[in-house]
């Protein structure tokens, strides 16, 4: 379940003692000392285990990095500006390498110092708490090392505080031996976490969270058996289903839903929050954002139609009218074209420099629009998955941050029986349980939504893993899934596609000609990765950007240089 009930302030219980970029002594030595003597001392120190920063998604939440998941993969664009993962630039001092491996060790040394204190409570807590705190810790742990096998490989492992002398000396451990201790550390907090709790606990982690986090590193390990074995454990508990509502389910109001398994709250009020260019880049120019963060035409052509097909073989696809007949979480994820959105009606034509607010009750100078604003989305799309009238009033929002939900779970299994080429009733009722819901049906009125009947093993690898990016745009996986399927190389060695520049050249050559938005419909791959360059007319748009992605090295991360200078014993990763 959601932790709902904790909110963590910096600094709040300790303060750091950085003897390394690793950090792996981060709580001071006199309040270990004279800690942990009691529940609530030992409740203090779990809740710090929750800080956003540790639990990496948007970019302001890590503090020093400079981008956010999302951003390095191909369902995202800035204009035509590139990153280091997107440029091929990627090297051991990016700050956001140095930022989450410096981060991801604070936890797991936070971890540490509980594991190795926390006995000094025995006595005055519950058997039963006493146990459940170990497993947070570990839980936590587990969770952190999966980070970093999943982007560095190997790691540097170790299970308790040391000093200075000993952190110089340490070298990093194969990852498969690290996962071992990782799944370790997982079934502890599944034997030990409670199913759910009651009203009045602190919520922690439950047991669900605990076997969907395992489903998940197993995943990105490739053991398939190990995944679908947690992942349907986690359904069989019964304590997560789908909300019903796949737009309402992101916005801020929708607070620790039925379907969150792992997620950590936010709050305005305590300065747990999205704010500044986590919220402006996602917002319209007309309601003063920077309309940076813009989804991908590579994301909004991935989207199938309603017939379950492609949009260059689906004949109810229309290129003048590109959001019609689109899958449901098409027009919930990216604003569709001349329809009311944050009170006013958002259009990227060329020829409307003025559009209707529904707030002024009259036209409006429109900024989404190059006849009106030369930055305006660069092609045409804007975010609207979780974006609500929350965000715009003081450019500050706290909806949850949902680590993992439900439907990941169901298609974690799923993807995991397909790799065994197990396939069962049980895959194509869990992808449909996914699919169906964004139609707002049950899976099983097969006559309502386009649902997968299809049990060929390479068919129903394509079906899930564009299943995956339907439903999971904008929540940082994206990156995560393309690394482990190996596509990046692909598909992140494509050019990124926009609008043409000039707003001359766009009424001459696109509106004239009846060519807005989509000059012709571009080829859709077995990926569902859309090719331009075969696309007719394809001389109306133009090149926004030419992303890179060295194959030979960019499949892991680099270490931190400065880790790196300090301990040789670290190895570098091949290639950099």
């Amino acid at each position: 379940m959601t932790i709902k009930r904790i909110f963590i302030a910096a600094g709040m219980v300790f303060v750091l003692a950085s003897c390394s970029k690793l950090d792996l002594n981060p709580l001071s030595e006199p309040s270990n000392e004279n800690w942990f003597a009691d529940q609530t001392q030992v409740q203090m120190s779990l809740n710090t285990l929750f800080l956003h920063e540790f639990w990496p998604i948007a970019k302001s939440e890590t503090p020093n990095a400079t981008a956010a998941f999302d951003e390095f993969s191909d369902d995202w664009t800035n204009r035509g500006t590139l990153l280091p993962f997107t440029n091929g630039q990627l090297n051991s001092e990016t700050a956001t390498v140095e930022a989450i491996w410096s981060y991801t060790y604070k936890a797991i040394a936070r971890c540490n110092t509980i594991l190795q204190y926390i006995p000094k409570s025995k006595n005055n807590i519950s058997p039963e708490l006493y146990e459940r705190y170990i497993a947070v810790a570990r839980f936590v742990r587990a969770c952190q090392y999966s980070r970093i096998i999943t982007l560095f490989g190997d790691a540097v492992y170790l299970e308790s505080e040391i000093d200075i002398d000993e952190a110089l000396k340490l070298g990093r451990t194969d990852k498969n031996e690290v996962l071992k201790h990782v799944y370790e550390d997982f079934n502890y907090a599944i034997d030990k976490l409670p199913v759910s709790y009651s009203g009045s606990e602190i919520q922690y982690p439950a047991k669900g969270a605990a076997y969907a986090m395992k489903a998940r590193i197993a995943l990105y390990m490739n053991d398939w058996t190990t995944a679908k074995d947690a992942a349907k454990a986690c359904i069989d508990l019964h304590q997560y289903q789908l909300y019903p509502d796949f737009g309402q389910l992101f916005l801020t109001k929708t607070k620790n839903s039925v379907e969150t398994v792992f997620g950590i709250p936010r709050s305005v009020e305590l300065g747990v929050k999205l704010s500044g260019g986590n919220i402006t880049a996602y917002l319209p120019r007309t309601m003063g954002g920077t309309s940076t963060g813009n989804p991908s035409w590579d994301l909004f052509c991935a989207y199938l139609c309603k017939d379950g097909r492609p949009i260059d073989e689906s004949p109810l696809y229309n290129p003048r009218n590109p959001f019609l007949n689109r899958d449901p979480r098409c027009t919930s994820t990216i604003v569709e074209f001349n329809t009311r959105f944050l009170g006013f009606n958002y259009t990227p034509h060329p020829d409307s420099a003025k559009v209707w607010s529904y707030t002024q009750a009259d036209k409006i100078t429109n900024k989404d629009s190059k006849a009106s604003d030369q930055y305006a989305s660069y092609n045409g799309l804007i975010l609207k998955k979780g974006i609500d009238e929350a965000w715009t009033d003081d450019l500050e929002s706290d909806p949850d941050k949902m680590i993992l939900r439900y439907a990941d779970v169901l298609l974690m299994y799923a993807e995991a029986k397909i790799e065994l080429n197990d396939i069962d009733q049980s895959v194509l009722d869990a992808i449909n349980q996914v699919r169906s819901r964004a139609y707002k049906v049950s899976y099983t009125e097969t006559n309502s939504y386009p649902s997968v009947t299809i049990t060929n093993q390479a068919a129903l690898r394509r079906i899930l893993r564009l299943e995956r990016r339907m439903e999971f745009a904008f929540e940082g996986l994206r990156y995560y899934d393309i690394i482990r399927w190996r596509l990046a190389g692909k598909v992140m060695n494509r050019p990124n596609y926009g609008l043409l520049s000039a707003v001359g050249d766009l009424r001459t050559k696109l509106v004239k000609a009846n060519l807005w938005f989509f000059p012709g419909t571009p080829d859709i791959d077995e990926d569902g990765t859309p090719d331009f360059s075969t696309m007719p007319n394809s001389s109306l748009i133009r090149v926004l950007s030419r992303r890179v992605f060295d194959e030979s090295r960019n499949y892991l991360w680099p270490i931190p240089n400065a880790d790196i200078v300090i301990n040789p014993d670290l190895r570098q990763n091949p290639g950099y």
